[in-house]
């Protein structure tokens, strides 16, 4: 399916003029804090396989996203529940590396990581 081939599938809803002439909340990223975190995630990445990992084969995302049995049992349980194919799967690592580098979390791919991957599954879901 066409779908499939995307990596990321995001709806983003109108956002109310209220909320838009609202004063930045204290947790908002400025941009050079945001691309600072982008820069790291990357030369992780780097620096882990060589390339970034949109470009891992499906061998290398598994090796380097080392999921414990927890984290195992989430992906698992999303395949089936949702009938993802293999294609599918694989791009949700590829995301979950990635959300993981840009965590810090450079040693293994958490729940947490793999959770946020599934959601930008959406449209396909």
């Amino acid at each position: 399916p066409l779908l499939d081939r995307i990596d990321l599938q995001v709806e983003v809803p109108r956002v109310p003029l209220e909320d838009l002439m609202q004063a930045r909340g204290a947790r908002d990223e400025d941009s050079a804090t945001v691309r600072a975190r982008v820069v790291a995630a990357r030369e992780h990445a780097y620096a882990r396989a060589g390339r970034p990992n949109a470009e891992l084969a499906a061998r290398e995302i598994e090796r380097d996203c080392a999921l414990g049995p927890p984290e195992r049992a989430l992906l698992a349980r999303a395949v089936d529940k949702l009938g993802l194919s293999a294609r599918a799967y694989h791009r949700i690592l590829r995301v979950a590396r990635s959300i993981a580098d840009l965590d810090g979390a450079a040693a293994c791919v958490g729940r947490e990581h793999l959770a946020e991957a599934l959601q930008f599954r959406g449209l396909a879901i």
